[in-house]
C-alpha cells in the first residue's frame, strides 16, 4: 500500500499558508464541547497541551513523572534553532530548510521540514515572550552560536541548560490553563493502551503508579507526545525512565511505525566507566564550537597516557591528531553528529583510544581558552598579560558560555576540564524513526496524533544538533493545533465519549491481564537483567555500525531474550501499589518487541544514510573514500511497518520521498 502523506498541492514556500487558509476550523464556542488527551508533557506535550487548553479546548494531560518539569526535555543542552539571520552572516528559511534535509541525509519529508524551518522563528519570539532567559550579545540582543552540519549561527541558547528554560516556559503556559480548569493534568499516570472505537482513537487506559489504579479516560482525540526509544540500548543519554510504551501501544492498535533503525550515536557524551553503569551523560554539541577533538598520532602516546605516564597535556600540537579537522576541513569539528561520532569510533577501532577501555578522545579547550584569553586582555587593554593572566581572562569566557556542562563534567569524572582536556565517546542519543504521521502529524489511526520526537517526520536519518527543541516546539505550539482542529470540526456535535462501552472494557481487560501476569510470573531473574542483556545485542549489532550477518543474529537473539523474558521474569511488589519494577517490567517487554522490529529495519535498508551505517555500503573511492553510502535508486522511501503479531512478521509499506526543491545528491561535510 502507498501511504497517503496528504501533503499539499503547490509550491513548497506556500504549502503551509494556503493549507491554513483553507482548512476546517472549530469556532470558540464549540471548542468547550471537545476533549484531547495529551499523552507524555516535555516540550512538544506540554506546548501542544497549553495551545490547545488556550484556543478553548478540553485537554487531560498525563505524565508519569511526578511533574511536566521533570520531562526529559529538561536535559537538552546546547540550544534551539531558528532562521532569524540575527547574526547577519547569510542563514534564511531555505538554509535552514536544506541543512536539515542534508543533514539528515535526504530521507526526510521536503514538506514537513520546510515548514518547520517556516515556523521556527515564531518560536524564539514565544519563548522570548514566555520570558526563557536566552543568552544575549553584548548590544543586548539575542546570542546565536553554531552547530554541526551548518556554516551559520542559528542556535538561540540559554547557557548549557536551554531545554529546562524551554520546558519551564511551556509548563508555566500549561499551569495558567490547569488553574482555569482548561487542562486536567494526571502526574504519575502511566497511559497503558489506546482505545479504538469504530476506526477512530477515542481515549486510554492509563495506570495512577501511585495507587496502581486502571484507570478509563476518554477523548475526542489522542495525541502521543511521549518521546524517543533510545533506552532499547540500556545505556543511553535518555533519562532512565525514557520508554517506547505510549508509542508501541498505538503501534500494536494500527499506528505504522517508521524507520525505527535510524537512531543517532551522540558523538560528545562521558565515556561508561564499567559495567555497573546504568545511564551516559551527555555533554552538549555546543562544546565543539569551542572545543578541538583528537587523539595522539603515535601509538606509544596512547599507551604511555592509558597507562598513567604521561598526561595528553604533555603532547605538542603536532604530536595530535586532530582528526575531524584533517578529514573534514570546511566544517571541521563541526560536523554533523553521525558523521563525528563514526570517526572517533574509527580512531578508536584503530586503537588510539586514550582511557583504560579503550573507548574515548579528547575534548580540548585549551586553544580557545588562549584565543578568548587573548581578546580580554586586549579590550581590557592589558598589555604584554603574562600566560597566567591570559589562562584566567579565558576561562571566564569559557565559563560564562559552558559553566554548567564543565560542573557536571567535573563532578561525573572528578577532573577539571578548564586544566585537561575532557574525554568523550559516542552514545545512543535521539531516535529519529518514530510513529509514522502524515503532514497533519495524524498516525495511521484516525484521530491519533503524534509529536516531537515520538514521530519520525522532520530529521531524515539523521538530526542537526538543536533541532530537536525546534521540532517539539513546532510541533506543538504552531502545527497540530491547526491541523487537529480540521479533524475535530466534524466532531462537535459528538458530544461525550462514553468510558462505558466493549471496547473500553476489551482494552482495560488486556492491560489488567498483564499486570496479573508480571505480577503472579515466578521467574528467577530481574528485569534488568533483560534489559541489559538486550542492550548490548543492540549496541554490538545494531549500533553505530552494521552489517547484514549481525542484523540477523540481533534478530535471533533478541527474540530469545524475549521468550526467556516472558518465563523466567520476576516482578516484586504488588499491582495496587507503587511498584517501579512493574513499570520496567512492561517497558522492557516493550523494548524487545521494538528491538527486533529496529534490527529487521536495518537488514532491509541495504544502504548507508545518516545514523543507520551498513558495513557493506561504503564509498571504494574519490575523496569520499570510507564514508557511508547511499542508494537513492532503491531505497528513497519512509520504511514504515504494519504491526502483525511477531515483529520478524511485520509488512512494509513504503512512502515515496520526491525532492523537488533540493538536489538529491552525495552530501560532503569537506
Amino acid at each position: 500500500m502507498a501511504l497517503d502523506s496528504k501533503v499539499p498541492k503547490g509550491p513548497i514556500k506556500d504549502k503551509w499558508t494556503t493549507y491554513k487558509d483553507k482548512i476546517n476550523l472549530v469556532n470558540p464556542a464549540n471548542k468547550r464541547h471537545i476533549d484531547v488527551i495529551v499523552v507524555g508533557t516535555g516540550l512538544a506535550g506540554g506546548s501542544a497541551a497549553a495551545t490547545l487548553a488556550e484556543l478553548g479546548y478540553n485537554v487531560k494531560a498525563f505524565a508519569y513523572q511526578d511533574s511536566p518539569r521533570r520531562a526529559h526535555s529538561i536535559a537538552a543542552q546546547g540550544g534551539i534553532n531558528a532562521a532569524k539571520n540575527y547574526q547577519g552572516d547569510g542563514d534564511s528559511t531555505y538554509r535552514l530548510f536544506y541543512d536539515t534535509v542534508k543533514g539528515g541525509d535526504y530521507r526526510s519529508r521536503e514538506a514537513n521540514v520546510y515548514r518547520l524551518a517556516e515556523v521556527s522563528a515564531n518560536i524564539i519570539d514565544q519563548c522570548v515572550a514566555q520570558g526563557v532567559p536566552f543568552a544575549r550579545d553584548y548590544g543586548g540582543l539575542l546570542d546565536n552560536r553554531s552547530f554541526g552540519g551548518v556554516l551559520v549561527s542559528r542556535t538561540f541558547y540559554a547557557k548549557g541548560q536551554t531545554g529546562q528554560q524551554l520546558l519551564l516556559g511551556a509548563y508555566s503556559a500549561m499551569n495558567r490553563q490547569i488553574a482555569r480548569g482548561k487542562i486536567e493534568m494526571y502526574n504519575r499516570h502511566e497511559m497503558l493502551d489506546v482505545v479504538v472505537v469504530d476506526g477512530k482513537a477515542r481515549g486510554i487506559i492509563a495506570r495512577n503508579l501511585v495507587t496502581g489504579e486502571i484507570e478509563r479516560h476518554s477523548a475526542h482525540a489522542v495525541v502521543i507526545a511521549s518521546g524517543g526509544y533510545g533506552n532499547v540500548y540500556f545505556l543511553s543519554t535518555n533519562a532512565m525512565g525514557s520508554n517506547a510504551t505510549a508509542a508501541w501501544k498505538i503501534h500494536k492498535k494500527g499506528a505504522y511505525f517508521a524507520n525505527p533503525c535510524y537512531t543517532q550515536i551522540h558523538p560528545t557524551c562521558i565515556p561508561r566507566s564499567g559495567d555497573y553503569q546504568s545511564k551516559l551523560t551527555l555533554m552538549s554539541e555546543s562544546l565543539r564550537n569551542d572545543g578541538r577533538i583528537w587523539v595522539p598520532k603515535h601509538m606509544d602516546d596512547v599507551m604511555a597516557i592509558r597507562e598513567g605516564r604521561k598526561k595528553p597535556t604533555d603532547l605538542s600540537e603536532d604530536e595530535r591528531d586532530y582528526y575531524l579537522e584533517r578529514r573534514y576541513p570546511a566544517f571541521g569539528n563541526l560536523v554533523p553528529r553521525d558523521v563525528a561520532s563514526r570517526a572517533a569510533k574509527e580512531r578508536c577501532d584503530a586503537g588510539y583510544g586514550v582511557n583504560a577501555t579503550g573507548e574515548a578522545v579528547y575534548l580540548d579547550f585549551a586553544s580557545a581558552i588562549e584565543r578568548y584569553g587573548k581578546e580580554q586582555a586586549k579590550i581590557h587593554n592589558i598589555k604584554d598579560a603574562s600566560k597566567a593572566k591570559i589562562t584566567e581572562l579565558g576561562e571566564k569566557i569559557v565559563e560564562a558560555k559552558y559553566g554548567n556542562l564543565f560542573q557536571m563534567y567535573e563532578k561525573i569524572v572528578d577532573e577539571n576540564p578548564y586544566k585537561t582536556p575532557m574525554m568523550i565517546y559516542p552514545a545512543t542519543h535521539y531516535t529519529m524513526g518514530g510513529v509514522w504521521v502524515d503532514y497533519n502529524l495524524m498516525t495511521t489511526i484516525p484521530g491519533c496524533y503524534c509529536i516531537g520526537e515520538a514521530n519520525f517526520s522532520d530529521h531524515g536519518a539523521n538530526r542537526l544538533g538543536a533541532s530537536a527543541l525546534m521540532q517539539g516546539l513546532a510541533d506543538g505550539y504552531f502545527v497540530l493545533p491547526y491541523t487537529i482542529g480540521d479533524y475535530l470540526a466534524d466532531d462537535i456535535r459528538t458530544g461525550k465519549i462514553s468510558t462505558e462501552t466493549k471496547e473500553f472494557d476489551e482494552a482495560e481487560k488486556a492491560v489488567k491481564d498483564r499486570i496479573d501476569f508480571f505480577i503472579n510470573n515466578n521467574g528467577t531473574k530481574s528485569v534488568d537483567h533483560f534489559h541489559k542483556r538486550l542492550g548490548k545485542v543492540m549496541w554490538d549489532k545494531v549500533g553505530m555500525a552494521r552489517n547484514e550477518q549481525g542484523l540477523k543474529e540481533a534478530m535471533a537473539e533478541i527474540k530469545q531474550i524475549r521468550e526467556e523474558f516472558w518465563k523466567e521474569v520476576k516482578v516484586p511488589g504488588g499491582a495496587s501499589e507503587m511498584n517501579p519494577e512493574l513499570e520496567k517490567a512492561g517497558r522492557v517487554a516493550d523494548f524487545l518487541e521494538l528491538g527486533e522490529l529496529f534490527a529487521k529495519d536495518a537488514l532491509m535498508r541495504e544502504e548507508s544514510c545518516g545514523g543507520h551505517f551498513r558495513e557493506e555500503s561504503v564509498e571504494e573511492s574519490g575523496e569520499q573514500k570510507g564514508e557511508a553510502k547511499r542508494n537513492d535508486q532503491d531505497f528513497a522511501f519512509v520504511a514504515a511497518w504494519e504491526y502483525k503479531g511477531e515483529p520478524a512478521d511485520a509488512v512494509l509499506h513504503k512512502e515515496q520521498l520526491e525532492f523537488k526543491d533540493i538536489e538529491l545528491k552525495q552530501r560532503s561535510y569537506k
